[in-house]
Protein backbone atom coordinates (compact mmCIF):
# COMPACT_ATOMS: atom_id res chain seq x y z
CA UNK A 1 0.00 0.00 0.00
CA UNK A 2 1.33 3.40 -0.95
CA UNK A 3 1.38 5.94 1.85
CA UNK A 4 1.00 9.66 1.19
CA UNK A 5 1.49 10.86 4.75
CA UNK A 6 -1.05 12.19 7.18
CA UNK A 7 -4.17 13.52 5.43
CA UNK A 8 -4.30 17.25 5.78
CA UNK A 9 -0.78 17.51 7.10
CA UNK A 10 1.04 20.59 5.84
CA UNK A 11 4.77 21.19 5.80
CA UNK A 12 6.00 24.75 6.26
CA UNK A 13 9.56 25.65 5.30
CA UNK A 14 11.24 28.99 5.88
CA UNK A 15 13.26 29.89 2.81
CA UNK A 16 16.78 31.10 3.57
CA UNK A 17 18.15 31.05 0.05
CA UNK A 18 19.76 33.52 -2.31
CA UNK A 19 19.26 34.32 -5.97
CA UNK A 20 21.94 36.02 -8.01
CA UNK A 21 20.16 38.36 -10.44
CA UNK A 22 23.34 39.46 -12.14
CA UNK A 23 24.32 35.91 -13.00
CA UNK A 24 20.69 34.89 -13.60
CA UNK A 25 21.20 31.64 -11.66
CA UNK A 26 20.41 30.53 -8.09
CA UNK A 27 23.13 30.00 -5.54
CA UNK A 28 24.63 26.51 -5.27
CA UNK A 29 22.76 25.69 -2.07
CA UNK A 30 19.44 26.56 -3.73
CA UNK A 31 20.08 24.03 -6.47
CA UNK A 32 21.23 21.47 -3.92
CA UNK A 33 18.02 21.83 -1.97
CA UNK A 34 15.92 21.53 -5.10
CA UNK A 35 17.73 18.41 -6.23
CA UNK A 36 17.22 16.78 -2.86
CA UNK A 37 13.47 17.22 -3.14
CA UNK A 38 12.78 14.47 -5.68
CA UNK A 39 9.98 12.23 -4.54
CA UNK A 40 9.32 8.58 -5.34
CA UNK A 41 5.89 7.01 -5.21
CA UNK A 42 3.94 3.85 -5.69
CA UNK A 43 0.60 2.86 -7.06
CA UNK A 44 -2.10 0.38 -6.31
CA UNK A 45 -2.50 -0.47 -9.98
CA UNK A 46 -1.77 -4.11 -10.62
CA UNK A 47 1.22 -5.16 -12.77
CA UNK A 48 -0.11 -7.02 -15.77
CA UNK A 49 1.80 -7.83 -18.90
CA UNK A 50 0.29 -6.10 -21.92
CA UNK A 51 -1.83 -8.53 -23.95
CA UNK A 52 -1.48 -8.74 -27.72
CA UNK A 53 -5.04 -7.56 -28.30
CA UNK A 54 -5.58 -5.30 -25.24
CA UNK A 55 -4.49 -1.67 -25.15
CA UNK A 56 -3.45 -0.78 -21.58
CA UNK A 57 -3.63 2.95 -20.89
CA UNK A 58 -2.55 4.61 -17.64
CA UNK A 59 -4.67 7.51 -16.41
CA UNK A 60 -3.36 10.09 -13.95
CA UNK A 61 -6.12 9.24 -11.47
CA UNK A 62 -8.94 6.80 -10.85
CA UNK A 63 -12.18 7.26 -12.77
CA UNK A 64 -14.68 9.29 -10.73
CA UNK A 65 -17.82 8.22 -12.57
CA UNK A 66 -19.32 6.98 -15.83
CA UNK A 67 -21.92 9.71 -16.40
CA UNK A 68 -20.14 12.37 -18.51
CA UNK A 69 -22.56 15.05 -17.33
CA UNK A 70 -21.57 14.52 -13.69
CA UNK A 71 -17.78 14.40 -13.91
CA UNK A 72 -15.19 17.04 -14.74
CA UNK A 73 -11.84 15.32 -14.14
CA UNK A 74 -9.70 14.50 -17.15
CA UNK A 75 -9.39 10.77 -16.45
CA UNK A 76 -13.18 10.27 -16.37
CA UNK A 77 -13.77 12.43 -19.45
CA UNK A 78 -11.20 10.48 -21.48
CA UNK A 79 -12.99 7.24 -20.68
CA UNK A 80 -16.33 8.89 -21.49
CA UNK A 81 -15.02 10.08 -24.86
CA UNK A 82 -14.10 6.48 -25.72
CA UNK A 83 -17.72 5.44 -25.13
CA UNK A 84 -20.03 8.32 -26.00
CA UNK A 85 -20.18 10.32 -29.21
CA UNK A 86 -21.94 13.62 -29.87
CA UNK A 87 -22.71 15.62 -32.99
CA UNK A 88 -18.93 16.01 -33.36
CA UNK A 89 -15.89 14.18 -32.04
CA UNK A 90 -12.10 14.61 -32.05
CA UNK A 91 -9.84 12.96 -34.60
CA UNK A 92 -6.30 11.68 -34.01
CA UNK A 93 -4.91 15.21 -34.42
CA UNK A 94 -7.23 16.60 -31.73
CA UNK A 95 -9.35 18.43 -34.32
CA UNK A 96 -13.16 18.39 -34.21
CA UNK A 97 -14.71 16.35 -37.01
CA UNK A 98 -18.21 15.05 -37.82
CA UNK A 99 -19.46 12.51 -35.30
CA UNK A 100 -23.12 11.57 -35.14
CA UNK A 101 -23.65 14.52 -37.48
CA UNK A 102 -22.57 13.93 -41.07
CA UNK A 103 -22.12 17.64 -41.78
CA UNK A 104 -23.06 21.11 -40.58
CA UNK A 105 -23.76 24.61 -41.87
CA UNK A 106 -23.48 27.96 -40.12
CA UNK A 107 -25.26 31.24 -40.86
CA UNK A 108 -23.30 34.31 -41.90
CA UNK A 109 -23.73 35.91 -38.46
CA UNK A 110 -22.28 32.84 -36.74
CA UNK A 111 -25.30 32.44 -34.46
CA UNK A 112 -27.23 29.56 -36.06
CA UNK A 113 -25.65 26.16 -36.76
CA UNK A 114 -27.51 23.32 -38.49
CA UNK A 115 -26.31 19.74 -37.99
CA UNK A 116 -27.54 16.87 -40.14
CA UNK A 117 -27.46 13.46 -38.46
CA UNK A 118 -26.09 10.36 -40.16
CA UNK A 119 -28.81 7.88 -41.20
CA UNK A 120 -29.55 4.71 -39.23
CA UNK A 121 -27.72 5.66 -36.02
CA UNK A 122 -28.26 3.32 -33.06
CA UNK A 123 -27.02 2.87 -29.51
CA UNK A 124 -25.17 -0.33 -28.66
CA UNK A 125 -28.50 -1.92 -27.58
CA UNK A 126 -30.08 -1.28 -30.99
CA UNK A 127 -32.28 1.69 -30.01
CA UNK A 128 -32.28 4.46 -32.61
CA UNK A 129 -30.36 7.69 -32.01
CA UNK A 130 -32.64 10.51 -33.15
CA UNK A 131 -32.58 14.31 -32.96
CA UNK A 132 -34.64 14.03 -29.77
CA UNK A 133 -31.80 12.03 -28.22
CA UNK A 134 -29.59 15.13 -28.44
CA UNK A 135 -32.37 17.41 -27.16
CA UNK A 136 -32.91 15.15 -24.13
CA UNK A 137 -29.20 15.31 -23.28
CA UNK A 138 -29.24 19.11 -23.62
CA UNK A 139 -32.28 19.42 -21.34
CA UNK A 140 -30.70 17.15 -18.74
CA UNK A 141 -27.41 19.08 -18.83
CA UNK A 142 -29.24 22.31 -17.94
CA UNK A 143 -31.48 20.77 -15.28
CA UNK A 144 -30.51 21.89 -11.74
CA UNK A 145 -30.96 18.33 -10.47
CA UNK A 146 -28.15 17.08 -12.73
CA UNK A 147 -25.54 19.21 -10.90
CA UNK A 148 -23.43 19.19 -14.04
CA UNK A 149 -19.98 20.63 -13.16
CA UNK A 150 -19.36 21.60 -16.80
CA UNK A 151 -22.72 23.29 -17.33
CA UNK A 152 -21.20 26.78 -17.56
CA UNK A 153 -18.92 25.60 -20.36
CA UNK A 154 -21.96 25.51 -22.65
CA UNK A 155 -23.08 29.07 -21.83
CA UNK A 156 -22.60 30.25 -25.47
CA UNK A 157 -25.50 27.96 -26.50
CA UNK A 158 -28.95 29.61 -26.23
CA UNK A 159 -30.92 26.52 -27.24
CA UNK A 160 -30.89 23.32 -29.26
CA UNK A 161 -33.95 22.29 -31.26
CA UNK A 162 -34.81 19.33 -33.46
CA UNK A 163 -35.11 19.70 -37.21
CA UNK A 164 -36.32 17.32 -39.90
CA UNK A 165 -32.93 15.67 -40.37
CA UNK A 166 -30.95 16.76 -37.32
CA UNK A 167 -30.68 19.60 -34.83
CA UNK A 168 -30.32 23.38 -34.90
CA UNK A 169 -28.01 25.05 -32.37
CA UNK A 170 -28.59 28.75 -31.68
CA UNK A 171 -25.90 30.76 -29.91
CA UNK A 172 -26.00 33.81 -27.64
CA UNK A 173 -22.91 35.23 -29.31
CA UNK A 174 -20.56 34.06 -32.09
CA UNK A 175 -18.52 31.06 -31.02
CA UNK A 176 -16.34 29.72 -33.85
CA UNK A 177 -15.14 26.78 -31.75
CA UNK A 178 -18.64 25.29 -31.44
CA UNK A 179 -17.65 21.99 -33.19
CA UNK A 180 -14.95 21.44 -30.52
CA UNK A 181 -17.40 22.30 -27.73
CA UNK A 182 -19.98 19.82 -29.05
CA UNK A 183 -17.33 17.09 -28.97
CA UNK A 184 -17.33 17.30 -25.16
CA UNK A 185 -18.77 14.05 -23.73
CA UNK A 186 -21.26 16.01 -21.58
CA UNK A 187 -23.29 16.67 -24.74
CA UNK A 188 -22.83 13.24 -26.33
CA UNK A 189 -25.74 10.89 -27.01
CA UNK A 190 -26.56 9.11 -23.73
CA UNK A 191 -29.08 6.25 -23.19
CA UNK A 192 -31.34 8.34 -20.96
CA UNK A 193 -34.32 6.13 -21.87
CA UNK A 194 -32.82 3.39 -19.66
CA UNK A 195 -33.24 3.71 -15.90
CA UNK A 196 -29.92 3.51 -14.00
CA UNK A 197 -28.10 3.17 -17.31
CA UNK A 198 -24.70 4.05 -15.82
CA UNK A 199 -24.86 0.96 -13.57
CA UNK A 200 -25.51 -1.52 -16.36
CA UNK A 201 -22.86 -3.92 -17.69
CA UNK A 202 -22.12 -3.76 -20.49
CA UNK A 203 -22.82 -0.05 -20.59
CA UNK A 204 -25.10 1.07 -23.41
CA UNK A 205 -23.11 3.59 -25.45
CA UNK A 206 -23.07 5.61 -28.66
CA UNK A 207 -19.31 5.64 -29.33
CA UNK A 208 -16.56 3.23 -30.34
CA UNK A 209 -16.41 1.27 -27.06
CA UNK A 210 -18.62 0.16 -24.19
CA UNK A 211 -17.64 -0.63 -20.62
CA UNK A 212 -17.75 -4.30 -19.63
CA UNK A 213 -16.21 -4.17 -16.14
CA UNK A 214 -14.89 -1.71 -13.58
CA UNK A 215 -12.79 -2.58 -10.53
CA UNK A 216 -12.53 0.61 -8.51
CA UNK A 217 -8.95 1.83 -7.99
CA UNK A 218 -7.61 -0.98 -10.18
CA UNK A 219 -8.80 -0.99 -13.78
CA UNK A 220 -11.68 -0.41 -16.15
CA UNK A 221 -12.25 -2.50 -19.28
CA UNK A 222 -13.84 -1.37 -22.55
CA UNK A 223 -14.81 -3.62 -25.44
CA UNK A 224 -15.78 -2.69 -28.98
CA UNK A 225 -19.29 -1.36 -29.53
CA UNK A 226 -20.63 -3.66 -32.30
CA UNK A 227 -23.26 -1.07 -33.27
CA UNK A 228 -20.94 1.91 -33.72
CA UNK A 229 -21.70 3.70 -36.99
CA UNK A 230 -18.00 3.82 -37.94
CA UNK A 231 -17.51 0.06 -37.79
CA UNK A 232 -15.25 -1.94 -35.48
CA UNK A 233 -12.55 0.04 -33.69
CA UNK A 234 -9.01 -1.12 -34.65
CA UNK A 235 -8.20 -2.43 -31.15
CA UNK A 236 -10.66 -4.95 -29.64
CA UNK A 237 -10.24 -4.08 -25.96
CA UNK A 238 -8.98 -1.12 -23.92
CA UNK A 239 -8.03 -1.25 -20.26
CA UNK A 240 -7.65 2.03 -18.33
CA UNK A 241 -5.65 1.85 -15.11
CA UNK A 242 -5.07 4.62 -12.55
CA UNK A 243 -1.47 5.63 -11.90
CA UNK A 244 -1.56 8.93 -10.03
CA UNK A 245 2.19 8.91 -9.37
CA UNK A 246 4.27 9.56 -12.52
CA UNK A 247 7.15 7.43 -11.26
CA UNK A 248 4.82 4.47 -10.73
CA UNK A 249 3.47 4.95 -14.25
CA UNK A 250 7.01 4.96 -15.61
CA UNK A 251 7.84 1.71 -13.83
CA UNK A 252 4.72 0.01 -15.17
CA UNK A 253 5.58 1.14 -18.68
CA UNK A 254 9.18 -0.03 -18.41
CA UNK A 255 7.96 -3.41 -17.14
CA UNK A 256 5.84 -3.85 -20.27
CA UNK A 257 2.58 -3.65 -18.28
CA UNK A 258 1.24 -0.56 -20.05
CA UNK A 259 1.07 0.79 -23.60
CA UNK A 260 0.55 4.50 -22.90
CA UNK A 261 1.04 6.83 -19.93
CA UNK A 262 -0.33 10.33 -19.37
CA UNK A 263 2.77 11.58 -17.56
CA UNK A 264 6.30 10.76 -16.42
CA UNK A 265 8.68 12.43 -13.94
CA UNK A 266 10.34 15.53 -15.39
CA UNK A 267 13.59 14.50 -13.72
CA UNK A 268 13.71 11.35 -15.91
CA UNK A 269 13.44 13.21 -19.20
CA UNK A 270 17.09 12.99 -20.26
CA UNK A 271 17.54 9.35 -19.28
CA UNK A 272 14.32 8.36 -21.08
CA UNK A 273 15.41 10.13 -24.25
CA UNK A 274 18.50 7.93 -24.20
CA UNK A 275 16.92 4.63 -23.17
CA UNK A 276 13.45 4.90 -24.82
CA UNK A 277 13.74 7.65 -27.44
CA UNK A 278 10.91 6.41 -29.64
CA UNK A 279 8.52 6.13 -26.67
CA UNK A 280 8.94 9.68 -25.33
CA UNK A 281 6.36 12.21 -26.48
CA UNK A 282 6.66 15.82 -25.27
CA UNK A 283 4.57 18.45 -27.04
CA UNK A 284 3.09 21.93 -26.50
CA UNK A 285 -0.13 21.70 -24.51
CA UNK A 286 -3.18 23.94 -24.23
CA UNK A 287 -2.43 24.76 -20.59
CA UNK A 288 -1.00 27.58 -18.49
CA UNK A 289 0.94 27.13 -15.26
CA UNK A 290 0.69 29.98 -12.79
CA UNK A 291 0.26 31.05 -9.20
CA UNK A 292 -2.72 33.12 -8.04
CA UNK A 293 -2.68 36.00 -5.59
CA UNK A 294 -5.46 36.21 -3.03
CA UNK A 295 -6.62 39.75 -3.81
CA UNK A 296 -9.21 39.69 -1.03
CA UNK A 297 -6.75 40.23 1.83
CA UNK A 298 -3.38 41.68 2.72
CA UNK A 299 -0.72 41.80 1.46
CA UNK A 300 -2.13 41.11 -1.98
CA UNK A 301 -5.03 43.53 -1.88
CA UNK A 302 -2.39 46.00 -3.04
CA UNK A 303 -1.79 45.82 -6.80
CA UNK A 304 1.69 47.32 -6.33
CA UNK A 305 2.77 44.31 -4.31
CA UNK A 306 1.37 41.88 -6.89
CA UNK A 307 3.07 43.68 -9.75
CA UNK A 308 6.40 43.86 -7.91
CA UNK A 309 6.54 40.08 -7.44
CA UNK A 310 5.34 39.45 -10.98
CA UNK A 311 7.98 41.51 -12.78
CA UNK A 312 10.84 40.24 -10.57
CA UNK A 313 10.49 36.60 -11.68
CA UNK A 314 13.06 35.14 -14.06
CA UNK A 315 10.77 32.94 -16.15
CA UNK A 316 13.43 32.08 -18.69
CA UNK A 317 15.59 30.51 -15.98
CA UNK A 318 12.69 28.47 -14.64
CA UNK A 319 11.87 27.02 -18.06
CA UNK A 320 15.39 26.56 -19.47
CA UNK A 321 17.44 25.71 -16.40
CA UNK A 322 15.04 24.30 -13.81
CA UNK A 323 12.45 22.34 -15.82
CA UNK A 324 14.34 21.63 -19.06
CA UNK A 325 11.26 20.22 -20.80
CA UNK A 326 10.80 22.78 -23.55
CA UNK A 327 8.11 24.82 -21.76
CA UNK A 328 7.73 28.35 -23.09
CA UNK A 329 7.87 31.22 -20.54
CA UNK A 330 4.46 32.80 -19.93
CA UNK A 331 3.50 36.39 -19.18
CA UNK A 332 -0.18 35.78 -19.85
CA UNK A 333 -2.69 32.96 -19.36
CA UNK A 334 -3.71 32.13 -22.95
CA UNK A 335 -1.33 29.56 -24.53
CA UNK A 336 0.19 30.34 -27.94
CA UNK A 337 -1.60 27.41 -29.58
CA UNK A 338 -4.91 28.96 -28.52
CA UNK A 339 -3.93 32.52 -29.51
CA UNK A 340 -3.07 31.87 -33.16
CA UNK A 341 0.53 31.01 -32.30
CA UNK A 342 1.36 34.28 -30.52
CA UNK A 343 1.10 34.55 -26.73
CA UNK A 344 0.68 37.78 -24.77
CA UNK A 345 3.89 39.57 -23.85
CA UNK A 346 3.72 42.88 -21.93
CA UNK A 347 6.15 45.73 -22.46
CA UNK A 348 8.00 45.10 -19.21
CA UNK A 349 8.88 41.53 -20.21
CA UNK A 350 11.48 42.82 -22.68
CA UNK A 351 13.35 44.88 -20.09
CA UNK A 352 16.49 43.52 -18.38
CA UNK A 353 15.87 41.66 -15.15
CA UNK A 354 18.01 44.16 -13.23
CA UNK A 355 15.73 47.00 -14.34
CA UNK A 356 12.61 45.06 -13.40
CA UNK A 357 14.08 44.18 -10.00
CA UNK A 358 14.78 47.86 -9.30
CA UNK A 359 11.17 48.73 -10.17
CA UNK A 360 9.93 45.87 -7.98
CA UNK A 361 11.95 47.18 -5.03
CA UNK A 362 10.51 50.68 -5.55
CA UNK A 363 6.96 49.35 -5.77
CA UNK A 364 7.34 47.41 -2.51
CA UNK A 365 8.79 50.49 -0.82
CA UNK A 366 5.83 52.61 -1.96
CA UNK A 367 3.53 49.93 -0.50
CA UNK A 368 5.33 50.19 2.86
CA UNK A 369 7.63 47.16 2.66
CA UNK A 370 11.38 47.23 3.13
CA UNK A 371 14.27 46.21 5.43
CA UNK A 372 12.42 47.34 8.56
CA UNK A 373 9.06 45.95 7.44
CA UNK A 374 9.69 42.86 5.29
CA UNK A 375 6.95 41.40 3.12
CA UNK A 376 5.95 38.01 4.56
CA UNK A 377 3.56 35.46 3.11
CA UNK A 378 3.25 31.75 2.35
CA UNK A 379 3.47 30.05 -1.04
CA UNK A 380 0.93 27.24 -1.12
CA UNK A 381 1.32 24.33 -3.53
CA UNK A 382 -0.04 20.81 -3.95
CA UNK A 383 2.24 17.80 -3.58
CA UNK A 384 4.48 17.38 -6.60
CA UNK A 385 8.28 17.61 -6.99
CA UNK A 386 8.03 20.19 -9.79
CA UNK A 387 5.62 22.39 -7.82
CA UNK A 388 8.02 22.37 -4.90
CA UNK A 389 11.02 23.17 -7.07
CA UNK A 390 9.22 26.12 -8.65
CA UNK A 391 8.04 27.43 -5.26
CA UNK A 392 11.60 27.22 -3.89
CA UNK A 393 12.91 29.09 -6.94
CA UNK A 394 10.31 31.85 -6.57
CA UNK A 395 11.15 32.37 -2.91
CA UNK A 396 14.85 32.55 -3.78
CA UNK A 397 14.22 35.11 -6.54
CA UNK A 398 12.25 37.36 -4.21
CA UNK A 399 14.65 37.14 -1.28
CA UNK A 400 16.91 39.98 -2.56
CA UNK A 401 13.82 42.23 -2.39
CA UNK A 402 13.57 41.60 1.34
CA UNK A 403 10.69 39.15 0.86
CA UNK A 404 10.33 36.31 3.35
CA UNK A 405 8.26 33.59 1.72
CA UNK A 406 7.43 30.32 3.44
CA UNK A 407 6.24 27.12 1.79
CA UNK A 408 2.92 25.43 2.52
CA UNK A 409 2.49 21.99 0.99
CA UNK A 410 -0.77 20.02 0.99
CA UNK A 411 -2.31 17.04 -0.79
CA UNK A 412 -4.17 18.07 -3.97
CA UNK A 413 -7.73 17.75 -2.66
CA UNK A 414 -6.93 19.89 0.38
CA UNK A 415 -4.92 22.34 -1.70
CA UNK A 416 -7.73 23.11 -4.12
CA UNK A 417 -10.32 23.16 -1.33
CA UNK A 418 -8.22 25.93 0.26
CA UNK A 419 -8.17 27.80 -3.04
CA UNK A 420 -11.96 27.59 -3.37
CA UNK A 421 -12.33 28.81 0.23
CA UNK A 422 -9.84 31.66 -0.24
CA UNK A 423 -7.57 30.22 2.45
CA UNK A 424 -4.19 31.18 0.97
CA UNK A 425 -1.80 34.04 0.22
CA UNK A 426 -0.16 32.91 -3.02
CA UNK A 427 -1.07 29.50 -4.43
CA UNK A 428 -0.08 27.19 -7.26
CA UNK A 429 -2.77 26.88 -9.88
CA UNK A 430 -3.14 26.56 -13.63
CA UNK A 431 -5.66 25.99 -16.36
CA UNK A 432 -5.96 23.42 -19.12
CA UNK A 433 -8.68 24.58 -21.47
CA UNK A 434 -11.87 22.60 -21.90
CA UNK A 435 -12.12 24.23 -25.32
CA UNK A 436 -9.17 25.82 -27.11
CA UNK A 437 -10.49 29.39 -27.18
CA UNK A 438 -9.07 32.43 -25.29
CA UNK A 439 -12.29 33.12 -23.42
CA UNK A 440 -12.05 29.74 -21.73
CA UNK A 441 -8.85 30.93 -20.04
CA UNK A 442 -9.96 34.52 -19.46
CA UNK A 443 -13.50 33.84 -18.24
CA UNK A 444 -12.42 32.49 -14.84
CA UNK A 445 -11.34 36.02 -13.80
CA UNK A 446 -14.81 37.49 -14.16
CA UNK A 447 -16.66 38.67 -11.07
CA UNK A 448 -19.36 36.06 -11.70
CA UNK A 449 -17.01 33.12 -12.34
CA UNK A 450 -17.74 31.65 -8.90
CA UNK A 451 -15.25 29.47 -7.06
CA UNK A 452 -13.15 29.03 -10.21
CA UNK A 453 -12.01 32.63 -9.70
CA UNK A 454 -9.54 31.63 -7.00
CA UNK A 455 -7.91 35.07 -6.88
CA UNK A 456 -11.16 36.90 -6.15
CA UNK A 457 -10.45 39.26 -9.07
CA UNK A 458 -13.19 41.87 -9.52
CA UNK A 459 -12.97 44.54 -12.19
CA UNK A 460 -16.05 45.70 -14.14
CA UNK A 461 -13.76 47.13 -16.85
CA UNK A 462 -12.35 43.64 -17.41
CA UNK A 463 -15.80 42.04 -17.55
CA UNK A 464 -17.09 44.65 -20.01
CA UNK A 465 -14.06 44.26 -22.27
CA UNK A 466 -14.51 40.47 -22.33
CA UNK A 467 -18.23 40.74 -23.10
CA UNK A 468 -17.49 43.20 -25.91
CA UNK A 469 -14.88 40.88 -27.43
CA UNK A 470 -17.23 37.89 -27.40
CA UNK A 471 -19.83 39.77 -29.45
CA UNK A 472 -17.39 40.20 -32.35
CA UNK A 473 -17.85 37.65 -35.14
CA UNK A 474 -14.86 38.61 -37.31
CA UNK A 475 -11.99 36.29 -36.21
CA UNK A 476 -9.19 38.85 -36.63
CA UNK A 477 -10.99 41.64 -34.77
CA UNK A 478 -12.10 39.20 -32.10
CA UNK A 479 -8.50 38.05 -31.52
CA UNK A 480 -7.32 41.67 -31.11
CA UNK A 481 -10.11 42.42 -28.65
CA UNK A 482 -9.32 39.33 -26.57
CA UNK A 483 -5.64 40.30 -26.48
CA UNK A 484 -6.74 43.67 -25.04
CA UNK A 485 -8.64 41.78 -22.34
CA UNK A 486 -5.45 39.96 -21.40
CA UNK A 487 -3.69 43.34 -21.21
CA UNK A 488 -6.22 44.46 -18.58
CA UNK A 489 -5.54 41.26 -16.65
CA UNK A 490 -1.81 41.99 -16.72
CA UNK A 491 -2.38 45.46 -15.28
CA UNK A 492 -4.56 44.07 -12.49
CA UNK A 493 -2.13 41.18 -11.83
CA UNK A 494 -4.38 38.76 -9.95
CA UNK A 495 -2.26 35.95 -11.39
CA UNK A 496 1.47 35.23 -11.70
CA UNK A 497 1.96 33.38 -15.03
CA UNK A 498 5.14 31.31 -15.27
CA UNK A 499 5.05 28.98 -18.27
CA UNK A 500 2.88 27.08 -20.70
CA UNK A 501 2.45 23.38 -20.20
CA UNK A 502 3.82 20.60 -22.31
CA UNK A 503 2.21 17.18 -22.42
CA UNK A 504 4.44 14.27 -21.37
CA UNK A 505 3.53 10.79 -22.51
CA UNK A 506 5.14 7.43 -23.08
CA UNK A 507 3.81 5.37 -25.99
CA UNK A 508 4.77 1.78 -26.71
CA UNK A 509 6.46 1.14 -30.07
CA UNK A 510 3.72 -1.36 -30.85
CA UNK A 511 1.05 1.40 -30.81
CA UNK A 512 0.33 3.34 -34.00
CA UNK A 513 -1.92 6.32 -34.66
CA UNK A 514 -0.57 8.50 -31.85
CA UNK A 515 -0.19 12.10 -33.01
CA UNK A 516 1.07 14.78 -30.63
CA UNK A 517 -1.32 17.74 -30.56
CA UNK A 518 -1.94 20.82 -28.36
CA UNK A 519 -5.11 19.34 -26.88
CA UNK A 520 -3.29 16.13 -25.87
CA UNK A 521 -6.29 14.29 -27.28
CA UNK A 522 -5.76 10.65 -28.26
CA UNK A 523 -9.06 8.73 -28.61
CA UNK A 524 -8.59 4.99 -28.26
CA UNK A 525 -10.54 4.47 -31.50
CA UNK A 526 -7.79 6.26 -33.46
CA UNK A 527 -5.01 3.98 -32.17
CA UNK A 528 -3.98 0.60 -33.54
CA UNK A 529 -1.36 -2.09 -33.02
CA UNK A 530 1.44 -2.09 -35.56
Amino acid sequence: MCGRGEIGRRSRLKICLSYDNAGSSPAVRTIALILLMGLAGCSGASHRAASSDVLVRLADDDIKGLDPQRVSDLASLRVAADQFEGLTRFDAQGVAEPGLAARWQVNADGLVWRFRLRPHLIFSDGVAIKPQSIIAVWDRLRAPSTLAPNKSLFAPIANIQASADGVVVRLRHPFPALPALLAHPALAALPLYRQNWSRERPLVTSGAYRLTSWALNDHLTLARNPAWHDGAAPIPEVRWQPASDPLSALRLFQAGSADTTSDFPSSRMQSLQKSLPSAVHVAPYNGSYYFVFNTRKRPFQDARVRRALNIAVDREWITSRLLKLGNLPAWGVVPPSVANGSSFRPEWASRPLTSRTAEARALLASAGYGPHHPLRFDIRFNSDPDHRRVAVALAAMWKPLGVEAGLLNAESALHFAALRDGDFDLARSGWIGDVAVPENYLGIYRRDAGTANYSGHRNPVYDTALDRALRISDPARRAVALRDVEMVLDRDTPVLPLYYYVSKSLVSPRVGGWHDNPGNIHPSSTLYFK
